[in-house]
Protein backbone atom coordinates (compact mmCIF):
# COMPACT_ATOMS: atom_id res chain seq x y z
CA UNK A 1 0.00 0.00 0.00
CA UNK A 2 1.24 3.20 -0.96
CA UNK A 3 1.91 5.52 2.33
CA UNK A 4 1.96 8.97 2.07
CA UNK A 5 4.31 10.67 4.49
CA UNK A 6 6.54 13.54 4.88
CA UNK A 7 9.54 13.08 2.56
CA UNK A 8 12.32 12.99 5.11
CA UNK A 9 10.39 11.57 7.85
CA UNK A 10 13.14 8.72 9.49
CA UNK A 11 10.43 5.66 9.55
CA UNK A 12 9.91 6.08 5.78
CA UNK A 13 13.78 4.78 5.56
CA UNK A 14 12.95 2.21 7.60
CA UNK A 15 9.81 1.06 5.79
CA UNK A 16 11.80 1.15 2.30
CA UNK A 17 14.76 -1.19 3.75
CA UNK A 18 11.97 -3.34 4.02
CA UNK A 19 10.56 -3.13 0.90
CA UNK A 20 7.41 -1.37 2.19
CA UNK A 21 5.59 1.28 -0.69
CA UNK A 22 6.18 4.61 0.90
CA UNK A 23 5.14 7.38 -0.95
CA UNK A 24 6.24 11.28 -0.76
CA UNK A 25 4.61 14.50 -1.15
CA UNK A 26 5.89 14.84 -3.90
CA UNK A 27 4.28 12.09 -6.05
CA UNK A 28 1.28 12.45 -4.39
CA UNK A 29 0.21 15.61 -5.59
CA UNK A 30 0.80 13.89 -8.80
CA UNK A 31 -1.91 11.23 -8.55
CA UNK A 32 -5.66 11.92 -8.52
CA UNK A 33 -6.77 9.67 -6.14
CA UNK A 34 -8.59 10.63 -2.93
CA UNK A 35 -6.38 9.24 0.06
CA UNK A 36 -7.60 7.77 3.51
CA UNK A 37 -6.82 10.56 6.25
CA UNK A 38 -5.54 8.97 9.06
CA UNK A 39 -5.10 10.17 12.40
CA UNK A 40 -2.20 8.40 14.40
CA UNK A 41 -2.65 9.82 18.15
CA UNK A 42 1.12 8.67 19.41
CA UNK A 43 1.17 8.78 23.52
CA UNK A 44 4.28 6.26 23.51
CA UNK A 45 7.47 7.79 24.66
CA UNK A 46 9.96 6.62 22.13
CA UNK A 47 7.29 7.90 19.40
CA UNK A 48 9.82 7.01 15.97
CA UNK A 49 9.33 2.87 17.43
CA UNK A 50 5.76 3.56 17.44
CA UNK A 51 5.80 5.39 13.87
CA UNK A 52 7.49 1.88 12.74
CA UNK A 53 5.22 -0.60 14.35
CA UNK A 54 2.72 1.47 13.17
CA UNK A 55 3.17 1.90 9.33
CA UNK A 56 4.23 -1.33 8.96
CA UNK A 57 1.00 -2.74 10.34
CA UNK A 58 -0.82 -0.53 8.18
CA UNK A 59 0.94 -1.57 4.84
CA UNK A 60 -0.77 -4.72 3.69
CA UNK A 61 -3.72 -3.04 1.71
CA UNK A 62 -3.76 -1.38 -1.95
CA UNK A 63 -5.81 1.59 -0.91
CA UNK A 64 -3.12 5.26 -0.43
CA UNK A 65 -3.51 6.61 2.84
CA UNK A 66 -2.09 9.94 4.38
CA UNK A 67 -0.75 9.60 7.66
CA UNK A 68 -1.09 12.48 10.47
CA UNK A 69 0.62 12.06 13.48
CA UNK A 70 -0.44 13.99 16.81
CA UNK A 71 0.87 14.35 19.99
CA UNK A 72 -0.63 16.28 23.07
CA UNK A 73 -0.13 19.77 23.87
CA UNK A 74 -0.77 19.51 27.90
CA UNK A 75 2.30 17.11 28.18
CA UNK A 76 5.43 17.11 25.68
CA UNK A 77 7.79 13.73 26.71
CA UNK A 78 11.67 13.94 27.03
CA UNK A 79 12.19 10.52 25.21
CA UNK A 80 11.55 11.63 21.73
CA UNK A 81 13.14 15.24 20.07
CA UNK A 82 11.29 18.37 20.18
CA UNK A 83 12.46 19.06 16.46
CA UNK A 84 10.71 15.73 15.09
CA UNK A 85 8.01 16.41 17.32
CA UNK A 86 7.90 19.78 15.65
CA UNK A 87 8.13 18.92 12.20
CA UNK A 88 6.37 15.55 12.00
CA UNK A 89 3.44 16.00 14.63
CA UNK A 90 0.45 18.53 15.12
CA UNK A 91 -1.42 18.86 18.09
CA UNK A 92 -5.31 19.00 18.45
CA UNK A 93 -6.26 21.88 18.41
CA UNK A 94 -3.85 22.38 14.49
CA UNK A 95 -6.58 19.23 13.57
CA UNK A 96 -9.77 19.69 15.16
CA UNK A 97 -11.54 21.47 12.39
CA UNK A 98 -10.69 18.16 10.10
CA UNK A 99 -12.27 15.55 9.32
CA UNK A 100 -10.83 11.93 9.34
CA UNK A 101 -11.39 8.67 7.56
CA UNK A 102 -9.59 6.77 10.75
CA UNK A 103 -8.37 7.64 14.05
CA UNK A 104 -5.58 5.28 15.86
CA UNK A 105 -5.17 6.00 19.73
CA UNK A 106 -1.83 4.02 21.07
CA UNK A 107 -0.87 2.96 24.38
CA UNK A 108 1.16 4.71 26.92
CA UNK A 109 3.21 3.52 29.64
CA UNK A 110 0.82 4.93 32.61
CA UNK A 111 -1.39 2.33 33.63
CA UNK A 112 -0.46 3.15 37.50
CA UNK A 113 -2.24 5.86 37.64
CA UNK A 114 -6.17 6.38 37.30
CA UNK A 115 -7.34 8.03 34.83
CA UNK A 116 -7.96 11.29 35.65
CA UNK A 117 -4.40 11.57 36.92
CA UNK A 118 -3.31 11.61 33.88
CA UNK A 119 -1.91 14.79 33.13
CA UNK A 120 -3.25 14.91 29.27
CA UNK A 121 -6.77 13.20 30.58
CA UNK A 122 -8.88 16.08 29.89
CA UNK A 123 -7.24 16.66 26.28
CA UNK A 124 -7.67 13.19 25.48
CA UNK A 125 -11.40 12.94 26.57
CA UNK A 126 -12.16 16.12 24.11
CA UNK A 127 -9.96 13.85 21.49
CA UNK A 128 -11.90 10.93 22.00
CA UNK A 129 -15.39 12.92 22.16
CA UNK A 130 -14.65 14.65 19.16
CA UNK A 131 -13.64 11.24 17.02
CA UNK A 132 -17.36 10.27 17.07
CA UNK A 133 -18.56 13.04 14.40
CA UNK A 134 -15.17 13.59 13.03
CA UNK A 135 -14.07 10.14 12.55
CA UNK A 136 -15.75 7.06 10.45
CA UNK A 137 -13.29 4.63 12.69
CA UNK A 138 -11.25 5.06 15.83
CA UNK A 139 -8.62 2.06 16.73
CA UNK A 140 -7.49 2.12 20.32
CA UNK A 141 -4.48 0.10 21.65
CA UNK A 142 -3.76 -1.04 24.79
CA UNK A 143 -3.91 1.63 27.19
CA UNK A 144 -5.78 3.87 24.64
CA UNK A 145 -8.29 0.91 24.78
CA UNK A 146 -8.64 0.67 28.46
CA UNK A 147 -8.80 4.95 28.34
CA UNK A 148 -11.51 3.97 25.51
CA UNK A 149 -13.71 1.70 27.30
CA UNK A 150 -13.25 3.22 30.56
CA UNK A 151 -14.78 7.04 28.49
CA UNK A 152 -17.18 5.66 25.98
CA UNK A 153 -18.45 2.62 28.61
CA UNK A 154 -17.81 3.15 31.90
CA UNK A 155 -15.21 0.21 32.15
CA UNK A 156 -12.99 0.38 34.76
CA UNK A 157 -9.52 -1.53 34.69
CA UNK A 158 -7.82 -3.29 37.71
CA UNK A 159 -3.83 -3.89 38.41
CA UNK A 160 -2.53 -7.25 38.23
CA UNK A 161 -1.44 -9.51 40.53
CA UNK A 162 2.16 -9.43 38.48
CA UNK A 163 2.84 -8.09 34.72
CA UNK A 164 1.24 -10.20 31.99
CA UNK A 165 4.20 -10.18 29.71
CA UNK A 166 4.37 -12.71 26.31
CA UNK A 167 2.78 -14.43 23.28
CA UNK A 168 -0.44 -15.51 24.41
CA UNK A 169 -3.33 -17.99 22.26
CA UNK A 170 -6.46 -16.37 21.81
CA UNK A 171 -9.28 -17.52 20.24
CA UNK A 172 -11.65 -15.94 17.65
CA UNK A 173 -15.74 -15.24 18.32
CA UNK A 174 -18.41 -14.29 15.92
CA UNK A 175 -16.27 -14.89 12.95
CA UNK A 176 -18.84 -13.42 10.65
CA UNK A 177 -17.77 -9.58 12.09
CA UNK A 178 -15.75 -8.50 8.91
CA UNK A 179 -12.45 -7.59 11.39
CA UNK A 180 -11.88 -11.24 11.92
CA UNK A 181 -11.52 -12.27 8.27
CA UNK A 182 -8.67 -14.32 7.30
CA UNK A 183 -8.19 -15.19 10.92
CA UNK A 184 -7.19 -18.72 12.11
CA UNK A 185 -9.76 -20.59 15.07
CA UNK A 186 -6.78 -19.52 16.83
CA UNK A 187 -3.80 -17.08 16.85
CA UNK A 188 -1.16 -15.96 19.02
CA UNK A 189 -0.71 -11.87 19.70
CA UNK A 190 1.13 -10.44 22.51
CA UNK A 191 0.45 -8.39 25.66
CA UNK A 192 2.90 -6.03 28.07
CA UNK A 193 0.52 -4.85 30.99
CA UNK A 194 0.13 -4.57 34.40
CA UNK A 195 -3.98 -3.80 34.34
CA UNK A 196 -6.75 -5.74 33.28
CA UNK A 197 -9.90 -4.44 32.25
CA UNK A 198 -13.08 -5.65 34.26
CA UNK A 199 -14.60 -8.83 33.06
CA UNK A 200 -17.84 -8.75 34.30
CA UNK A 201 -18.45 -4.76 33.09
CA UNK A 202 -17.48 -5.78 29.94
CA UNK A 203 -19.98 -9.08 29.48
CA UNK A 204 -22.86 -6.51 30.99
CA UNK A 205 -22.19 -3.95 28.41
CA UNK A 206 -24.31 -4.61 25.58
CA UNK A 207 -22.62 -2.00 22.89
CA UNK A 208 -19.58 -4.36 23.25
CA UNK A 209 -19.05 -7.41 21.83
CA UNK A 210 -15.76 -9.76 22.44
CA UNK A 211 -14.12 -11.02 19.28
CA UNK A 212 -11.21 -12.48 20.87
CA UNK A 213 -10.05 -13.57 24.22
CA UNK A 214 -7.14 -15.84 25.93
CA UNK A 215 -7.56 -17.69 29.11
CA UNK A 216 -4.33 -16.46 29.93
CA UNK A 217 -4.22 -12.63 29.28
CA UNK A 218 -8.10 -11.83 28.90
CA UNK A 219 -9.56 -10.01 26.25
CA UNK A 220 -7.39 -8.67 23.24
CA UNK A 221 -10.21 -7.56 20.52
CA UNK A 222 -13.45 -5.69 21.36
CA UNK A 223 -15.70 -3.40 18.72
CA UNK A 224 -18.68 -1.45 19.37
CA UNK A 225 -22.19 -2.46 18.26
CA UNK A 226 -21.98 0.27 16.01
CA UNK A 227 -18.74 -0.63 14.52
CA UNK A 228 -17.29 2.66 15.11
CA UNK A 229 -14.83 1.93 18.30
CA UNK A 230 -12.25 -0.97 18.31
CA UNK A 231 -10.21 -2.14 21.31
CA UNK A 232 -6.93 -4.01 20.71
CA UNK A 233 -5.94 -4.43 24.58
CA UNK A 234 -2.68 -6.16 23.52
CA UNK A 235 0.03 -5.26 20.54
CA UNK A 236 -0.45 -7.12 17.43
CA UNK A 237 1.98 -3.84 15.84
CA UNK A 238 5.04 -5.29 17.89
CA UNK A 239 8.17 -6.26 16.65
CA UNK A 240 9.48 -9.13 16.86
CA UNK A 241 12.14 -7.62 18.85
CA UNK A 242 10.27 -5.31 21.41
CA UNK A 243 9.15 -7.70 24.26
CA UNK A 244 13.01 -8.48 24.08
CA UNK A 245 14.16 -4.86 24.61
CA UNK A 246 11.27 -4.24 27.28
CA UNK A 247 12.30 -7.59 29.16
CA UNK A 248 15.58 -6.60 29.27
CA UNK A 249 15.54 -3.38 29.98
CA UNK A 250 13.24 -4.19 32.99
CA UNK A 251 16.09 -6.30 34.20
CA UNK A 252 18.61 -4.08 33.55
CA UNK A 253 17.30 -1.45 35.86
CA UNK A 254 16.73 -4.25 38.96
CA UNK A 255 13.14 -5.44 38.54
CA UNK A 256 11.81 -8.65 39.17
CA UNK A 257 11.10 -9.38 35.22
CA UNK A 258 9.79 -12.58 34.08
CA UNK A 259 10.69 -14.27 30.78
CA UNK A 260 7.82 -13.26 28.55
CA UNK A 261 5.59 -16.10 28.09
CA UNK A 262 5.77 -18.45 24.67
CA UNK A 263 8.63 -15.88 23.24
CA UNK A 264 12.02 -17.01 23.55
CA UNK A 265 12.95 -20.65 21.51
CA UNK A 266 13.61 -22.94 24.75
CA UNK A 267 12.30 -20.02 27.17
CA UNK A 268 16.51 -18.93 26.50
CA UNK A 269 16.24 -14.80 26.30
CA UNK A 270 19.71 -15.82 24.83
CA UNK A 271 18.00 -16.82 21.91
CA UNK A 272 16.24 -14.78 19.20
CA UNK A 273 12.65 -14.52 19.74
CA UNK A 274 9.60 -16.39 17.80
CA UNK A 275 7.60 -13.70 15.65
CA UNK A 276 4.25 -15.82 15.24
CA UNK A 277 1.78 -12.91 15.56
CA UNK A 278 2.19 -11.09 12.45
CA UNK A 279 -0.42 -12.88 10.00
CA UNK A 280 -2.95 -11.80 12.87
CA UNK A 281 -1.87 -8.29 12.80
CA UNK A 282 -1.64 -7.95 8.74
CA UNK A 283 -5.49 -9.59 8.95
CA UNK A 284 -6.66 -7.41 11.75
CA UNK A 285 -5.13 -3.85 10.14
CA UNK A 286 -6.01 -4.50 7.10
CA UNK A 287 -9.53 -5.66 7.62
CA UNK A 288 -9.74 -2.55 9.80
CA UNK A 289 -8.39 -0.13 6.79
CA UNK A 290 -10.88 -1.97 4.29
CA UNK A 291 -14.25 -2.87 6.23
CA UNK A 292 -14.44 -0.39 8.68
CA UNK A 293 -12.56 2.63 6.98
CA UNK A 294 -12.49 2.24 3.49
CA UNK A 295 -16.08 0.88 2.76
CA UNK A 296 -17.64 3.72 5.62
CA UNK A 297 -16.37 6.41 5.10
CA UNK A 298 -17.93 8.74 2.36
CA UNK A 299 -15.88 9.99 -0.21
CA UNK A 300 -15.70 13.62 0.73
CA UNK A 301 -16.86 14.12 4.34
CA UNK A 302 -20.12 15.83 4.62
CA UNK A 303 -20.71 17.72 8.61
CA UNK A 304 -23.64 16.14 8.86
CA UNK A 305 -24.89 13.67 11.24
CA UNK A 306 -26.54 11.75 9.12
CA UNK A 307 -23.18 10.54 6.83
CA UNK A 308 -20.84 10.61 10.13
CA UNK A 309 -23.44 8.24 11.88
CA UNK A 310 -23.64 5.27 9.11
Amino acid sequence: MPIKVKNNLPAKKVMEKENIFMMDEDRAVTQDIRPLHIAVLNLMPLKENTEVQLLRSLSNTPLQMDITFLSTATYIGTHTPESHLNEFYKTFDEVKQRKFDGLIITGAPIEHLDYEEVQYWEELVKIMEWSKTNATSTLHICWGAQAGLYYHYGIHKHMLPKKISGVYEHHVHHRRIPLLRGFDDVFYAPHSRNTCVDHDEIAACKELIVLADSEEAGELLLVSTDSRQIFVLGHLEYDRLTLDIEYKRDIAAGLDAEIPVNYYPGNDPSKKPYLTWRAAANAMYSNWVNYYVYQQTPFEFINTAEIMGK
